[in-house]
């Protein structure tokens, strides 16, 4: 079977099965019947209490064991599947998860939540009011995390065999709240209470051999030379439940812990001492990305990697053997999918495998590993593209760098003989950098390792191929490929938006769901007088429950009128938030300059999280909070222009949001954003895009037409083009309402008892260049914001162009990106399961 046939079954089969499932779930009182009886028992065996008495948390707890219950005859037949037939498996090895709260998708990928009326019919059954309780599992921090978590999510649904590989953090990256504006850290103790979800297997444990020790010094732990230590991995599992309930995968997280404990020191009176074997292992699951802008955080998260890739990849050659299969199979049989190049490592960790317990010679092993390996590049900022220490490699995995070096002088020495290559691309290309301090360059090391690069858009593979890595795109052309990102439809747009998916599907049948490309089906009808009537109903309702969710949970007022103007995502430099609070800062300077100025009263959202050591990142947030509070408190604009920062911005607050969105600002600088999916989730929930022509954005706009979205800004050839020449001052001096808004923060309009607070960014766009070009585009910015803000006064033509934005999202499913990271680069087939049984 060709690869795409192979697809092609694959949508056949995923459409039978959820028609079987459909038709199963049809029976609503027997399987909502089951549910309250096991909702009832978990409450007596696991509380000894009755619903009547349990808290909302133990209720919750009750029902997602309930649930777990109903679905693990299926995850446990999809496991019996796979080991009878024996198919390829994908493995996707990720140091993030983002997969939110599980509850609310667990049910609509079971068919269930369709039943809410029968399983409600018990008073004490409330489920969407209990699962509030669940937390965001704090497995991740943004886009990375989020795309593994919905690539997860179609593999299941499309029926391929996969495993995703993580680590089990205990803490998240941290809780962000925010105090005089500025953002504070706070523990992310997701799992303070026991997950319902996760399943441990200790019988699966694993062995991780360091080439040294770990050490607490000054409360923290580090890597320290002297001797040998070894480090268990455990592994807790979560059901991936695909659209359907007939493919059910796993997400096995690994938690590291002690190899033994030690008891005579725990019986001679040295307590702590016997437990400080452990308390070192397991710091270092404990927290997501700890700070690297310390050398022990370096050290600690470089462990961390190399823990993920060793754990992973002696589970999966232990499947592999287990089948009884020769090694020189393995390519046949698994392919390992490198997210970023934090698991990196896996390319010198398979060929130790393969040489020092497989016994291949160099040639053969290499050739497996490469065919093996496929990695996927998420960044063309250079400071992303990890580089480790030549000194912690020698320190933590000596026999790894072994394998690095010599994999670098097979590679230089074929460059010679070939003639390929001068010394000074020699010198570019190395997987070593040289310098005082040697460092292995891990993304040289992941595309020379694997036969398979992508990027994750068509202008960031572009880019990455001029660019990020030329000289080895120039050398193996053949193995660079772009697969563009997407989301899955079921949670951003099913779950996320009922009113919106309620619509579809009586407007063009449920079969978007699992094709989202059948949104095409909606342009004809674009122009309709009722079905925009019935979009723009859709989106008010949308509105309307965030706004009262917002009032009940914050205490803040916003009118669901005005147009929710959205900016949701990690706060960083590339992604300008700082433009964005420039271009609300004339809207202001203009309202207050001319009270009688007609303009579309606005409520602008920002959500996001600054890495802790990224001092100008938080300055951002700062400048956002306060122009917030100076607005609101500036009778001038009130009601007309209004500004909101809502902290801890994760999964479930963006379902929430997204939705009830207008506009959706995407203005990074171009030529900076990988990809970019929230600019997906806000396209197929109806917001209209302004936005730069950078990422994924520039395709969006090919689909949906220019004229339906507000692009603006240099393109990535003028930034690069700019380089040298750029003066931000040029447009401060000749740009009026430039100058205005930057001497309105300067001068502490913003900041009126915290004098100079802003200085850095005055520093930082008129002293060290605007390197991210912010007053480049502020003008045209403005232009483009103008337009819309026109267009959205005429509220027929607006839902015309919203819906043709729906129509056109169908390519920006996840299930378009895993049919072709499986066509091109996996060749994996479909493996369906049988029956969903839920007795």
């Amino acid at each position: 079977m060709d690869s795409a046939q192979s697809s092609n079954g694959a949508e056949a089969k995923v459409a039978t099965s959820v028609a079987a499932a459909r038709s199963q779930a049809a029976e609503a009182a027997p399987l909502a019947e089951l549910v309250r009886t096991l909702y009832h028992e978990h409450l007596l065996r696991d509380r000894a209490i009755a619903a009547a008495c349990a808290t909302p948390r133990a209720r919750f707890a009750a029902f997602a064991r309930a649930v777990r219950d109903l679905l693990a005859p299926q995850w446990a037949r999809t496991q019996e599947t796979y080991a009878r037939l024996n198919p390829k498996h994908v493995y996707y090895l990720s140091m993030e998860f983002l997969i939110g709260r599980s509850l609310g998708n667990n049910l609509m990928n079971l068919l269930l939540d369709s039943q809410e009326p029968s399983i409600g019919a018990d008073e004490h059954l409330d489920w969407r009011s209990f699962a509030e309780q669940e937390p965001d599992a704090g497995l991740g921090n943004g886009g990375l995390g989020r795309l593994a978590a919905c690539y997860l999510d179609s593999l299941a649904t499309l029926a391929f065999p996969a495993v995703g590989y993580g680590l089990r953090y205990e803490y998240g990256i941290f809780r962000q709240t925010i105090r005089d504006g500025w953002q504070e850290e706070r523990p992310d103790n997701w799992l303070r209470r026991p997950d319902p979800w996760e399943i441990a297997r200790p019988d699966a444990a694993v062995q991780v051999k360091l080439g040294c020790s770990l050490e607490l010094r000054d409360g923290r732990v580090q890597p320290v030379g002297g001797r040998e230590s070894t480090l268990i991995g455990i592994p807790f599992d979560r059901p991936v439940v695909g659209y359907g309930g007939r493919s059910i995968n796993t997400l096995r997280l690994w938690s590291a812990a002690a190899s033994d404990f030690d008891l005579r020191r725990f019986n001679a009176g040295d307590f702590i001492g016997a437990l400080t074997d452990s308390i070192r292992a397991e710091l270092l699951t404990r927290v997501l990305y700890p700070d690297d802008s310390t050398v022990y955080g370096q050290d600690l998260r470089f462990v961390q990697e190399y823990f993920l890739v060793a754990c992973s990849l002696a589970d999966l050659t232990r499947r592999f053997r287990g089948a009884g299969m020769d090694w020189r199979l393995l390519p046949e049989r698994a392919a390992i999918q490198l997210n970023d190049t934090h698991p990196a490592l896996a390319v010198p960790e398979l060929l130790r495998i393969l040489l020092d317990e497989g016994h291949l010679d160099w040639e053969s092993a290499w050739d497996i590993a490469q065919r093996t390996l496929g990695y996927t590049n998420h960044t063309l900022l250079p400071e992303a593209l990890e580089k480790w220490p030549v000194s912690l490699f020698e320190l933590v995995v000596p026999r790894h760098l072994e394998i690095i070096y010599e994999i670098n002088r097979r590679f230089l020495r074929d460059l010679r003989v070939r003639h390929v290559a001068d010394d000074a691309r020699l010198a570019r290309v190395s997987l070593i950098e040289e310098g005082p301090n040697k460092h292995v360059r891990m993304a040289n090391l992941a595309i020379l390792g694997s036969h398979s690069t992508n990027g994750v858009a068509k202008i960031h593979s572009q880019l990455l191929k001029t660019n990020t890595v030329r000289d080895l795109a120039e050398l193996f052309p053949e193995r660079f490929n772009n697969k563009t990102n997407g989301v899955t439809p079921r949670r951003w747009l099913r779950l996320a938006n009922p009113a919106l998916a309620q619509l579809l599907t009586e407007v063009i049948g449920e079969g978007w769901i699992t094709d989202l490309s059948q949104l095409r089906r909606l342009e004809p009808l674009a122009a309709d007088v009722g079905l925009k009537t019935r979009f723009l109903s859709a989106k008010r309702a949308a509105k309307v429950q965030f706004s009262a969710w917002l009032k009940q949970t914050a205490d803040l007022v916003v009118d669901p009128d005005t147009i929710f103007d959205c900016q949701i995502k990690r706060i960083h430099g590339y992604k300008r938030q700082l433009l964005n609070v420039l271009r609300i800062v004339v809207l202001y300077n203009r309202l207050r300059a001319n009270p009688a100025l007609q303009m579309q009263p606005r409520t602008c959202f920002f959500g996001g999280k600054a890495a802790p050591a990224y001092r100008l990142a938080k300055l951002v947030i700062k400048l956002i909070n306060n122009v917030a509070g100076t607005i609101d408190g500036d009778p001038a604009v009130r009601g007309r222009l209004k500004v909101i920062f809502l902290p801890e911005y994760d999964v479930t607050l963006a379902e929430r949001l997204i939705p009830a969105a207008d506009l959706s600002n995407q203005i990074s600088t171009a030529g900076y954003e990988a990809s970019g999916t929230s600019n997906m989730k806000f396209m197929m929930n109806g917001a209209l895009t302004v936005g730069t022509r950078d990422g994924a954005t520039i395709e969006m706009a090919e689909e949906a037409g220019e004229e339906n979205f507000f692009l603006f800004g240099l393109t990535a050839q003028q930034v690069a083009d700019s380089r040298g020449w750029y003066s931000p001052k040029w447009h401060y001096d000749n740009e009026p309402e430039t100058r205005a808004a930057l001497d309105l923060i300067f001068d502490d309009h913003f900041s009126r008892y915290e004098h100079g607070v802003f200085e850095p960014l005055r520093e930082a766009l008129l002293v060290h260049g605007d390197y991210y070009m912010n007053l480049a585009d502020l003008r045209s910015y403005l232009d483009a914001d103008m337009h819309a803000v026109q267009l959205y006064g005429d509220a027929a033509a607006w839902a015309r162009k919203a819906i043709l934005n729906v129509a056109a999202s169908g390519k920006f499913s996840s299930d378009r990106s895993i049919e072709e990271y499986a066509r091109d680069i996996w060749q994996l087939s479909p493996c369906p399961v049988p029956g969903f049984d839920v007795a």
